[in-house]
């Protein structure tokens, strides 16, 4: 399958009924990715070991905050402020 559509570098201004339920999934995963290897870190004993736990555990906490980040719009005030896509007939 070949998708013809250019690569999206921005995210949309505006968070849909479909996009919050795929970031609610996402951030659940990173969550628990993050709890996990935090649990892992603490435990292991190999000073390597934990800091490589240590460092995976950060990056899944970090893409849970990027995610978080994403949410953190006044959408109805960004939806009201788009212009109107539909078209008019005279």
């Amino acid at each position: 399958m070949q998708m013809n559509q250019a690569p999206m570098t921005t995210p949309p201004p505006a968070v849909t009924t479909k996009d919050l339920m795929y970031l609610k999934d996402a951030m659940s995963w990173e969550l628990m990715a993050f709890k996990k290897f935090h649990f892992m870190a603490e435990h292991a004993e190999n000073q390597q070991i934990k800091q490589a736990l240590d460092k995976v555990g950060k990056m899944h906490q970090d893409h849970y905050n990027r995610l978080l980040n994403h949410l953190q719009v006044d959408n109805n005030s960004v939806l009201a402020n788009m212009p109107n896509t539909q078209q008019q007939t005279h």
